[in-house]
């Protein structure tokens, strides 16, 4: 499909939230099933850094993609393979036999943060497409298409958390589970109201380390120890860890969640020591000196950490978490909140 006589029409704008996130890994299927009666969840909150989508007309029989920190790839439809940084987006526009594109891409976060850029563009790229073809924009839909679309990208087990943050923003439990079709999530809202969510910002820091993270390797490891059993009851312990720490969130319950936070960060740390890297430790260590609780975003190894505590507290680790970053090039706390809003069209 030729989309450049409809994007001359009307240029296609779509921005969806990053995340932060507890329990993650357990949206893997390897993780979920076997754990099926634990009811094995993972919560996500998403982040007002957004990822930008646009859309405008293209030569017909090739597609262009721009996106900053990346080099401009302009090729045929025909041309095979999904290698590359941008495999995954030639991927989304063959599903859709889509050409005559240019694509361009700006994050609001950074880029290889941990906090789920490839997986938020290409949630935005599939409701751009949509939007260009004027079909209803269903976020359920659009957040398992693009987790299959990574998944067969990256040729390994992928999970779909990254996908529901971004669909639909906000605070959520999502617990994953098989239905009478296939997988499936069920999505539980963990605050009733905006105000509450507000009032959960003063409680939150985020921090990028400086270093770019890659996931895949200690997402296999702990794939790996799983499926041997070496780690199945540290997972066992997450899974019940990601429920009390829902639960002590939800009602504002800051030292509980703290201790809660850090517990989980422990386990994974004695699975997979390299899971922080020294300035991680250094944040971590750091934000439990001052009553507050730490962990990794994503699968770690680099990227980005976020802290929970009491208000007081979080206003004095801001001080100490700058202080540790300011000498590493690229490192900073960010400057962000949580998004209510999930897919915004534009």
């Amino acid at each position: 499909m030729n989309l450049a006589p409809i994007l001359e029409k009307k240029q296609i704008h779509v921005c969806v939230p990053c995340r932060i996130d507890f329990g993650g890994t357990l949206d893997i299927s390897t993780f979920y099933l076997p754990l099926a009666d634990l009811k094995p969840a993972t919560l996500n909150l998403a982040l007002d850094m957004r990822t930008h989508v646009y859309l405008s007309p293209g030569e017909q029989g090739r597609i262009k993609i721009s996106s900053k920190g990346f080099d401009t790839i302009d090729r045929s439809r025909d041309d095979k393979g999904w290698d590359g940084p941008m495999g995954l987006m030639f991927a989304i526009f063959q599903y859709f036999n889509a050409h005559g594109v240019h694509l361009h891409i700006e994050s609001e976060s950074p880029v290889r943060s941990a906090l789920g850029g490839s997986s938020c563009a290409a949630v935005a790229i599939i409701a751009a497409v949509y939007t260009a073809l004027e079909k209803q924009i269903n976020p359920e839909h659009i957040a398992w298409l693009a987790h299959y679309l990574e998944g067969a990208v990256a040729g390994v087990l992928c999970g779909i958390q990254d996908q529901t943050a971004a669909a639909f923003g906000g605070v959520n439990l999502w617990e994953w589970r098989f239905g009478q079709k296939g997988p499936e999530f069920l999505r539980c809202p963990v605050f009733d109201s905006h105000e509450k969510i507000e009032k959960l910002n003063h409680h939150l820091l985020v921090a990028y380390c400086g270093i770019p993270h890659e996931s895949s390797d200690v997402n296999s490891r702990w794939v790996n120890d799983f499926r041997s059993g070496r780690a199945y009851d540290a997972f066992e312990q997450i899974t019940r860890l990601t429920r009390q720490f829902t639960r002590a969130l939800g009602a504002f319950s800051f030292e509980e969640a703290a201790q809660l936070m850090n517990r989980e960060t422990a386990i994974r740390c004695e699975i997979t020591p390299d899971v922080l890297d020294n300035t991680g430790i250094k944040l971590w260590e750091s934000a439990k000196a001052k009553g507050c609780g730490a962990r990794f975003t994503g699968a770690g190894g680099g990227g980005c950490l976020w802290a929970i505590g009491e208000e007081t507290d979080i206003d004095k680790l801001k001080t100490q978490w700058q202080e540790i970053l300011d000498p590493i090039e690229g490192a900073m706390v960010l400057d962000t909140a949580i998004d209510p809003k999930g897919i915004c069209v534009h």
